[in-house]
């Protein structure tokens, strides 16, 4: 038994019990020990077991634990057969729907029967789920809507999902005996906020056949189907519904595998048409002369200057405005991740966080940056645990004190909050109060209904506020969840240019906003973007790489990062709007 369809069996069992209705202490359990199970990456659990290591797994209990075992013993659970046949397995395909929610569902089947998607749709049409007590026409038209949403998502993931299904998938491929490295290809390497699917290059040992260790991928562990079969290129799908492509190549062959394999398709035939202008051609994992002779391509960057231009990142791949520009040669030097001096989004226990001022102040050295914002919800926030001014007062007092302890060693806690936008457009609290903040990020947490003139009146009104430094989360998405709020997003930008307020990619991955498709127009207006991690915990503050990700889609350099600098340049470009 592998770790995959384990953590697969148990994940299973968290829905079935959330669908019971059983305690949100026992679903979380199940799904702990999923995640900590598909972290051992395991072809095979059976020693892990016998030596203990698995019971001493954390996140793995005793109940857990039995499940795991007799899955090892038997290859079933009789737990989760057990649950598959006093619930349909279609109700976890709708719990799987966004916004439809497990009470809502149990209502839907109890009431009518309803165990499938199409069964679902039916009723929302032909008006019985209207008709059910507490249920409208508006509840049926949300449903179909959240209906439409998923079908049109499918299998997509969010980038820090497949990240991780990447990092893991990279140590399955430099196992094998026939790889010498492996790299990650396709959308996550061009750093899509939406993916499908993860696409990994693997450079074969010298005298193997690249088809053959393919093969090899498809006869391991946990995978359900398996195509291309014989050829170089295969894609997997494992028990879990997780694809894989994998693509094995020559060492001669690696770089011009890794940029087809990176993508997207209208980039790679642009390139290969400016290729052609010059007599070379690409034939597969080569590049050949006219006399259909290889060339050698020793990286991408050698690529691209035998297409007479820059090497392209492959963040800016999918804007067809950087091939003009890379033959110019006028791309600019991209923001890394080693930019960063600190971070200004970021909650605490004060509010809705679950790390103190000190936990996260040390987390962020940890990281190696010189500062930190602290930047917990406003009293409008109330569900988050928003900060009454008497709240603030305290809260400033013991940044002070923190500051006082980390005076030698060169860092620095700034006083942020994140403040609601009213829904007339004030920032909340008043002036007094917002006169002892460092900087302010404003922010959408409420009316999201609104209609677009509403909306975008209500964002420029608090642009217009001398106190408000970041207009935070700018659209309100949640991927694959819930869809931008209305608004105008092009007049937001002119009056944030206008104004001088800062505007955030907020790098949560559930959000990723602002969209990086927008990054680049902000930039031309000459606005400063700040990346927020939006850091709940110390492991929140992590999020900053998805941030980064989205700033280089949107060609930012470090100069056009806020906190790309100093705690004493944040603090001059917050004093200079007010």
């Amino acid at each position: 038994m592998d770790s995959r369809t384990a953590a697969h069996v148990l994940a299973q069992i968290a829905a079935y019990l959330e669908l019971r209705g059983e305690n949100r202490f026992k679903t979380g359990a199940y799904e702990k020990a999923a995640r900590a199970v598909q972290r051992l990456a395991a072809d095979d659990l059976r020693p892990l077991l016998r030596s203990g290591a698995l019971a001493a797994t954390p996140g793995v209990g005793p109940a857990t634990l039995g499940v795991i075992t007799d899955l090892i013993e038997t290859g079933e659970s009789s737990y989760l057969e057990r649950m598959r046949a006093e619930l349909p397995e279609g109700l976890l395909e709708l719990a799987r729907i966004p916004g439809l929610g497990i009470p809502r569902i149990q209502k839907i089947h109890e009431a009518l029967g309803i165990s499938t998607v199409a069964e679902l749709e039916a009723a929302a049409l032909d008006g019985r789920i209207a008709a059910l007590p507490r249920f409208s026409a508006k509840t049926a038209a949300s449903i179909l809507a959240a209906v439409g949403k998923s079908r049109a998502s499918g299998d997509r993931r969010r980038i820090a999902e497949a990240l991780v299904e990447a990092e893991g998938h990279l140590e399955l491929v430099r196992a094998h005996p026939d790889v010498v490295e492996a790299t990650v290809a396709g959308s996550v390497r061009r750093h899509l906020e939406v993916v499908s699917d993860v696409d990994i290059v693997a450079t074969c040992r010298e005298g193997t056949d690249p088809a053959n260790v393919a093969r090899g991928f498809t006869e391991g562990a946990g995978i359900r189907e398996a195509h291309g079969v014989g050829t170089p290129s295969v894609h997997l799908t494992f028990v879990d519904g997780t694809p894989l492509h994998v693509h094995c190549c020559a060492a001669p062959s690696c770089a011009v595998a890794t940029w087809r394999a990176t993508g997207p398709d209208a980039h790679v035939s642009a390139v290969a048409e400016r290729l052609a202008t010059s007599g070379l051609f690409v034939s597969g994992d080569e590049v050949h002369d006219a006399g259909g002779h290889a060339v050698a391509v020793r990286d991408e960057p050698a690529l691209y200057r035998l297409a007479r231009m820059a090497y392209i990142a492959p963040e800016l791949r999918d804007d067809p405005d950087a091939l003009e520009i890379a033959e110019g040669d006028a791309l600019p030097v991209l923001l890394t991740a080693s930019d960063i001096r600190g971070v200004l989004h970021c909650h605490t226990t004060y509010s809705d966080g679950r790390g103190t001022i000190r936990e996260m102040a040390a987390a962020a050295r940890a990281r190696g940056w010189e500062y930190i914002g602290i930047s917990d919800h406003s009293q409008a926030a109330f569900y988050a645990g928003g900060l009454t001014p008497d709240r603030v007062l305290e809260q400033h007092a013991e940044i002070d004190a923190v500051n006082a302890e980390l005076a030698a060693p060169g860092f620095r806690v700034l006083k942020g909050i994140e403040a609601d936008i009213l829904a007339d457009g004030r920032i909340d609290y008043s002036d007094d109060i917002l006169a002892g903040f460092d900087y302010v990020i404003g922010s959408v947490h409420s009316r999201f209904k609104m209609n677009e003139r509403e909306m975008t009146d209500r964002v420029l009104a608090a642009l217009d506020s001398p106190w408000l430094t970041i207009l935070g989360h700018p659209t309100g998405r949640l991927l694959l969840s819930r869809d931008p709020y209305a608004i105008d997003v092009e007049a937001v930008l002119d009056r944030a240019a206008a104004r001088g307020v800062a505007v955030e990619i907020n790098a949560d991955p559930h959000r990723l906003d602002l969209d990086w498709r927008y990054v680049r127009g902000a930039l031309t207006r000459g606005i400063t973007i700040e990346i927020g991690p939006d850091a709940h915990s110390e492991r929140g503050l992590d999020h900053l790489r998805f941030g980064v990700g989205m700033a280089r889609k949107g060609w930012c350099t470090a100069a056009d990062v806020l906190n790309a600098r100093g705690a004493d340049a944040v603090l001059q470009f917050a004093r200079g709007r007010r």
